[in-house]
């Protein structure tokens, strides 16, 4: 038993060490494949089912919620797996192994659909939607939750989750990139042949993620937290054991604060594209080239969020970061509700682009900061627990996120009814100036209320530096006692 104590003091000391920056990248690395996945399901997928291979896009839309709704209930399930897994190669990496080509595979199916009837294409597009949520999910919430161990330290933690949020949006961004100036341009729009291109591209990107970030982070495992004692567990107890490590106030919080976020984005995503091309009017090539901006967005993104956290806090910060990025990025549509922006349109073009990737930036900064406040949660629900859950808390959130973004999406049909926006659009011409108008006059309100939402609901964590350093020494004194 004194050996056993001795060495989880020894392991905690480590976890102390800053992680390297060859770490540091491999970690952020791997993010790149829920990146490209999040791409193409957000923005392509649905396209390309419904117009190009001809499902009716009713069956479309059905089959993604369907595989949405298994993805969110497959990562509790998956978080806690993780968290007790037992082998020698630790808890997570395991997980992160298997994934690598399955995944691969399946994302790469999924854009070269035979040619079958109706229904047999609308359960070839559910089952692999589904087989590609899962596999995503065994890789993704254990990569996520090895955060909190390669750095224990408040500062740190941050530094490292920026280099994720770095390669998440920068490989994401970079497929709709390469779709939109390469692919397209080659074959064009409606050709299936630009779709098994981007699928070959897609499926590289992801298996090379998940390797190099499985093989980049192994040398970790031994100073990682090895999995608790093997234990009885019954299904009552395994929900007994989740609740006790998520009821804090400031999970609360955080839970709060992701369904209004998550409702926000579900929102903004899906009113995306009408808002740039009918109510800013920007053509194709402007949109792509606003797409180009989340590049720099990135950039801003991940070295201002190591920043705010050594001089505001991470909660602090992100009540500032999010005050600033959330009332920012409606304000370009209020100013031209109110008729307060020239009538150049290349001026309109370049104040909308310059402001977007500014306002992206802050908003990265955000989420790296949103997703260390998680990380530090750890060290306090294992004081009151004994156990480590990282898989847990991080699954718990991105549940909540997946199991509340159709409401954004369902507000969105809301917006585009109350402002008489026309259905079936063919013609730009069929959208008047007033119908854009009101898009945008109902759209910017709705948005800014949930982004404020948030931050109010967020503003109850209750977690800073002290209390986190000060749960780091409480550990570190059990272990050695």
């Amino acid at each position: 038993m004194a050996e056993a104590t001795e060495g989880a003091g020894e392991a905690r000391a480590k976890m102390q060490d800053a992680p390297s920056l060859w770490t540091k990248l491999a970690y952020g690395y791997g993010a790149a494949a829920y990146g490209v996945k999040d791409n193409g399901f957000s923005y392509f997928l649905l396209f390309f089912y419904s117009v190009v291979i001809g499902l009716d896009a009713r069956l479309v839309g059905l089959a993604l919620t369907v595989a949405l709704v298994l993805d969110a209930l497959s990562d509790p399930v998956v978080g806690y797996w993780s968290d007790n897994f037992r082998s020698r190669w630790g808890r997570r990496h395991p997980f992160m192994y298997f994934s690598a080509i399955p995944l691969a595979a399946t994302y790469f199916l999924i854009w070269t659909p035979p040619g079958w009837s109706q229904e047999a294409l609308f359960w070839y597009l559910l089952i692999l939607a589904v087989l590609i949520r899962t596999f995503i999910t065994f890789y993704e919430t254990p990569s996520t939750a090895l955060a909190p161990e390669l750095a224990s330290d408040y500062d740190q933690r941050s530094s490292l989750l920026s280099y994720r949020f770095y390669f998440a949006w920068t490989i994401g961004n970079l497929m709709s990139a390469l779709m939109l100036f390469v692919i397209y341009p080659a074959h064009g729009r409606l050709d299936r042949e630009s779709y098994e291109l981007y699928g070959v591209v897609a499926a590289v990107l992801i298996v090379t993620a998940v390797l190099v970030s499985s093989v980049g982070t192994h040398g970790n495992i031994a100073r990682l937290r090895p999995a608790p004692p093997r234990r009885s567990l019954t299904l009552a107890k395994i929900f007994k054991e989740v609740f006790e490590t998520l009821a804090n106030r400031s999970f609360a919080a955080i839970f709060g604060a992701a369904v209004f976020a998550a409702i926000a984005q579900g929102l903004s995503a899906a009113l995306a594209f009408p808002i740039l091309f009918y109510f800013w009017g920007f053509s194709d090539l402007q949109s792509g080239l606003a797409v180009l901006g989340v590049f720099g967005s990135a950039v801003i993104g991940s070295l201002l969020a190591p920043v705010v956290t050594r001089r505001l806090g991470k909660k602090r910060g992100a009540i500032i970061v999010g005050l600033i990025a959330f009332t920012g990025s409606p304000l370009p549509i209020f100013l031209k509700l109110m008729g307060w922006l020239p009538n150049d349109p290349q001026f309109v073009f370049w104040f909308v682009f310059i402001a977007g990737m500014i306002d992206v930036g802050l908003i990265i900064c955000f989420q790296v900061l949103f997703t260390a406040m998680i990380a530090d949660l750890v060290e306090q629900a294992e004081l009151k627990t004994g156990r480590r859950s990282e898989g847990v808390f991080f699954a718990a959130v991105t549940f909540t996120r997946k199991a509340v973004q159709g409401i954004g999406i369902i507000t969105a049909g809301f917006v585009l009814a109350l402002a008489q926006f026309p259905a079936g659009v063919t013609d730009p011409a069929q959208v008047t100036p007033e119908a854009a108008m009101r898009l945008g006059a109902y759209y910017a309100p709705t948005i800014l209320a949930l982004w404020l939402a948030m931050i109010m609901v967020l503003s109850a964590y209750k977690l800073n530096r002290s209390d986190h350093e000060q749960n780091l020494r409480k550990l570190a004194g059990r272990d050695a006692s």
